[in-house]
C-alpha cells in the first residue's frame, strides 16, 4: 500500500484485515476504507443489490490483477531476482509495458 491510498480492494482471503493489530495500531492504515470481497457462501445468501456491489468490487480487482497474470504466465516472471533495485525496477517496468502492449494487441485481434 502507498501512503496516499484511501481505499483498499481485496479478495475474501483478507477478511478481518482492518482488525489486525499492525493495521489497527497504525494511524494512517486505520483510516483506510477496506473493501473486502464476501466469501462464496455469504455471497449466495445476499440480496441482489449487495451482490451487484460485490460484482463491481470484483471487476475492479480483476482489472488490477490481469497485468500481473500476464507478467507471470506469459513472461515467466514468477521467481524473485536479486539483481539490485535499479535493475529489478527497470525489468518490471519493461514487463508491465510489454503486458500492456500484449493486452492491446490481443484486444485488437479479437475486434478485427
Amino acid at each position: 500500500m502507498r501512503a496516499d491510498d484511501e481505499v483498499v480492494y481485496a479478495d475474501a482471503g483478507y477478511q478481518g484485515a482492518a482488525n489486525r493489530p499492525e493495521i489497527a495500531g497504525d494511524e494512517h492504515l486505520s483510516k483506510v476504507a477496506w473493501q473486502i470481497a464476501a466469501r462464496k457462501g455469504v455471497l449466495k445468501t445476499m440480496a441482489a443489490p449487495d451482490r451487484v456491489a460485490q460484482s463491481r468490487q470484483a471487476s475492479v480487482r480483476a482489472k488490477v490483477e490481469h497485468p500481473f497474470l500476464i507478467v507471470k504466465r506469459d513472461f515467466g516472471f514468477t521467481k524473485t531476482r536479486y539483481r539490485g533495485l535499479g535493475k529489478n525496477l527497470n525489468h518490471l517496468h519493461v514487463l508491465f509495458a510489454s503486458a500492456n502492449y500484449l493486452m492491446r494487441a490481443r484486444a485488437v485481434t479479437l475486434m478485427g
